[in-house]
């Protein structure tokens, strides 16, 4: 994995087996996810965005492939266990604020929680990591106490104590309104200027914008990346390459004819 990568992953697959026959929700992604930068994961349904996502976040185990979280390679083998990874090095944030959070504890018990699962001091960060996401006034408030956007703020706060190498997180926007949303993006990019990396699946337009970067998935595989303002198609370790909805249909008869020259390749309807 590069130096400036906080996770990466190569040849991922996974099948899911059903009584209706196999379902291939991940076909080869190979993909890196940069140091202090958001990633934004987008796609359809049924593109294959919830299956990286829970393969990212150690809650599922690749059929294929391997996938490198900080130090840890995680495969389709059992010798790693996933509960210690997520532990250590993942943070994790549903996309309904609630379900990221413990009914009967406190803002602050639930810092202190995630904070001793990852074997950190339970006081160190946590206080500045409230302040910093604005929410330090509502450290001994209960869940139901909170907003929505306070809650996945605590969701977010709880997720990066202890500075693990990822967070994951699940359309963490889609229940919030355009204002709280906005908040909530600035409070990543807030975190994102200490150190943490993200994962974010979306829909939504703003977390795109606010991205480092874009992965486009379409039936599993890794359609394009974009960053800096362009869309990038990409390449696999076969050297196959999946063109764009729209360049797709100028090729009804799926064959190709490829021109190399010296600086550039040239892919066109035969």
């Amino acid at each position: 994995m590069p130096d400036e990568a906080a996770a990466a992953c190569t040849g991922l697959v996974k099948i899911y087996r059903t009584a209706t026959g196999d379902v291939h929700a991940l076909k080869g992604i190979d993909a890196t996810f940069a140091r202090h930068t958001v990633t934004a994961v987008v796609g359809p349904s049924g593109s294959g965005k919830s299956s990286l996502l829970r393969i990212l976040a150690a809650l599922d185990r690749p059929t294929a492939g391997t996938v490198e979280i900080g130090d840890v390679t995680v495969t389709a083998s059992a010798r790693v266990p996933l509960r210690r990874i997520r532990r250590r090095l993942v943070g994790y944030v549903f996309q309904r604020p609630g379900e990221n959070l413990i009914p009967y504890m406190t803002v602050r018990e639930h810092m202190a929680l995630a904070a001793r699962a990852r074997g950190s001091d339970p006081a160190k960060d946590a206080d500045e990591l409230l302040h910093a996401l604005g929410i330090w006034d509502r450290r001994d408030h209960l869940p139901h106490q909170l907003s929505g956007g306070e809650q996945q703020r605590v969701a977010f706060a709880q997720a990066v104590v202890a500075a693990p190498a990822l967070v994951v997180a699940d359309e963490p926007t889609a229940e919030l309104d355009s204002v709280t949303g906005e908040r909530l993006l600035e409070a990543v990019r807030s975190l994102t200027e200490r150190g943490t990396s993200f994962v974010i699946a979306t829909h939504d337009p703003h977390v795109v914008a606010s991205a480092g970067r874009t992965l486009h998935l379409r039936h599993g595989a890794l359609e394009g990346e974009s960053r800096d303002m362009r869309m990038l198609s990409v390449i696999d370790e076969a050297g196959r390459i999946q063109l764009p909805p729209k360049a797709l249909r100028l090729f009804g008869d799926r064959r190709a004819v490829i021109e190399v020259d010296d600086d550039q390749v040239r892919i066109v309807p035969p």
